[in-house]
């Protein structure tokens, strides 16, 4: 969770009947292919199977589901996508250049790239969408991260195609927080008062590699290629993102070749092992899944509770249960994921000790405690670790009560001080730069599900925050790393990857570059 976080927190090939309503209800042409004047068959549609409904109001001040967000990135582009300090992606941008103070950063941008409608894309965009992302009003997703130390960044049109961020005061992060944040049309947004409501959400107009052509509720979105597109213009036609709830549909969907991609649970694997037509692609999105504690709940209050809880648990066990194998899952350590900056393991790691977790139990005073861990209900993989840990905990001598809720009903819970449940399983996407994990876990952080407080992390968060000395925040963050370990009250399980299982005949993949959440970071370089 947290400020990119998806809560988490895009398809088929459509019949006929369903994709092609132009056509005759006759024809013996597949959905995904066309015929050329050779008189061969070239498919000339990629159809990804999603179990989400992105909806017709995505926008990109609001959104911030994994669907939605999917289908932003195929109708809009950002500055840049920022995956590390050597790994800048530049779409609308050219380059980004910090001043040798810190508080400036300069954005130089593109001077060939045009709005869907055929509009100029210029600085005055750029401007308008920013200032609309910190309104607090309009709700935007990515709101915080443009505020140091309650004060927001400025940003200024310099001249059509050069931009200014002025910073309050020095944030070793603003690269990575101005980044990745989707740019709008001013002249199509311009005067609304309600961008998260606003009709013009439903017809769409961006710069990206896709435009807009169809919206079904309940069963698919539909793009068709941007032959303007300032990268070139995308090798396939049409995506389609094909909305299947089921997953055992979704996978015999995919075996059959109704559609070209799906994301699989690792359970699944196995149905694709000997296919020559399915290519299984696991990738790091930066995940970490866990388990914490609702410190709202008096039962938790206990450190040491806490600790015999973590060394009650078998990780390893709770992993391979959930993610069948170490290549689709590794044991997390710390709260930050492996590719992050200043990441360490070097933290307790509580490996499995029963003794150690009976005798710390002991000394919690907490007599046969009962607790209620919650997870989302039809999610398969915190089915699996919720059993698991319950037989675990049960072991030493600790009663778990599981609460399976609904996805909704459960953030909901969370957003609130409440003691209906003592633990909860969840995951998070954030980000490159430690600062970026702030909101999860410093006193009333907006990511902050826990209501942990610990009034030297949030010191050190501070301090690591404007400390350009490179060894000296390094220290910093590890420090922290340290600290968040000792209080025992959120337990990393897992960085897991997402597995994408696609049709074999798909090119380009490592082009078009597979990353967090969106799944592609460039779907124009996508071939057959």
């Amino acid at each position: 969770m947290g400020r990119k976080n998806v809560n988490i927190l895009v398809a088929m090939l459509l019949s006929i009947f369903l994709v092609l309503a132009a056509c005759s209800s006759n024809t013996k042409d597949n959905a995904n292919t066309k015929n050329t004047s050779e008189g061969t068959n070239k498919p000339d549609t990629f159809v990804y199977g999603i179990d989400g409904d992105p909806g017709n109001a995505v926008n990109v001040i609001t959104t911030g589901d994994r669907y939605g967000l999917m289908e932003i990135k195929a109708l809009y582009s950002p500055l840049y996508m920022y995956n590390g300090k050597d790994n800048v992606k530049y779409f609308l941008a050219e380059s980004m250049t910090p001043s040798a103070d810190f508080l400036t950063y300069t954005a130089k941008l593109r001077k060939d790239v045009k709005w869907h409608d055929g509009q100029p894309f210029t600085a005055d965009d750029v401007v308008f969408t920013y200032d609309e992302m910190l309104k607090e009003a309009n709700g935007g997703w990515a709101r915080s991260q443009l505020i140091f130390n309650n004060k927001p960044v400025k940003v200024e049109k310099v001249d059509d195609y050069t931009v200014k961020f002025v910073l309050p005061e020095v944030s070793m992060g603003a690269f990575e927080a101005f980044g990745n944040i989707f740019i709008m049309p001013k002249h199509i947004y311009q005067g609304e008062t309600n961008i998260a409501n606003s009709p013009k959400n439903a017809t769409p107009v961006g710069t990206g590699p896709y435009k807009f052509k169809e919206y079904k509720a309940g069963e698919s979105v539909t793009f068709e290629k941007n032959d303007d597109y300032f990268l070139g213009a995308p090798k396939i036609s049409k995506v389609v993102y094909r909305i299947i709830m089921d997953a055992n549909t979704a996978t015999l969907a995919l075996q059959k070749g109704e559609i070209n991609s799906l994301a699989i649970q690792p359970a699944d694997t196995s149905k694709f092992n000997n296919s020559s037509n399915v290519t299984l692609k696991p990738y790091d999105e930066g995940r970490i899944g866990y388990l914490a504690f609702n410190l709202g709940s008096k039962t938790v209050q206990s450190k040491e509770l806490r600790q015999a809880i973590a060394f009650g648990l078998n990780r390893q066990e709770i992993n391979t249960a959930s993610y069948v194998s170490s290549d689709f899952s590794q044991p997390a350590y710390s709260f930050l994921p492996k590719k992050a900056t200043y990441f360490t393991d070097d933290v307790e790691k509580y490996k499995f000790d029963k003794k150690k977790a009976k005798d710390l139990l002991a000394k919690s005073g907490v007599t046969a405690p009962k607790l209620k861990l919650a997870f989302i209900a039809n999610n398969p993989i915190q089915q699996k670790q919720a059993a698991v840990i319950q037989q675990d905990l049960q072991a030493v001598g600790i009663n778990v009560e599981l609460v399976g809720m609904d996805a909704t009903a459960l953030s909901k819970k969370l957003q609130s001080v409440q003691s209906d449940f003592d633990m909860y399983l969840s995951g998070y996407i954030m980000g490159i730069d430690p600062d970026t994990f702030n909101s999860l876990f410093v006193t009333n952080g907006e990511a902050n599900y826990m209501h942990y407080s610990n009034a030297k992390v949030d010191e050190l968060f501070n301090q690591g925050r404007v400390e350009k000395d490179d060894a000296k925040r390094k220290a910093i963050y590890e420090e922290i790393q340290k600290i968040i370990a000792d209080d025992a009250a959120f337990y990393p399980l897992t960085e897991n990857k997402r597995i994408l299982a696609i049709d074999s005949r798909i090119k380009g993949i490592d082009e078009a570059t597979l990353v967090p959440v969106y799944t592609f970071e460039d779907m124009s370089k996508l071939s057959y």
